[in-house]
């Protein structure tokens, strides 16, 4: 079973994309690249993602942001509960 993070996703909690158990997995993100830790959403089919602009907030409080478009890789920082143990429990000869 491969284990890939979703092709859209958000850190913002009203987001339709936002998704609170897989962001607590970690996921890294590489855009052209570069590995990126300021990542607010991205979209691997649509290749962009969404970054925000210094500090900067709209009237209503969120975060200005800015979308960069380019080839986008995503990875989960940490294995699901249950799969990194289930690997380490197997004798060697097995």
């Amino acid at each position: 079973m491969s284990d890939t993070p979703p092709d859209r996703l958000s850190v913002n909690q009203k987001s339709p994309y936002f998704d609170e158990a897989t962001l607590m997995r970690g996921i890294g993100i590489r855009f052209k690249g570069v590995q990126r830790r300021d990542v607010e959403e991205y979209s691997i089919s649509e290749g962009w993602i969404k970054v925000q602009v210094g500090k900067k907030m709209d009237r209503k409080g969120n975060p200005l942001t800015i979308t960069l478009n380019g080839p986008v890789e995503a990875w989960f920082e940490s294995p699901a509960p249950g799969e990194g143990d289930a690997d380490e429990a197997k004798p060697e000869g097995e």
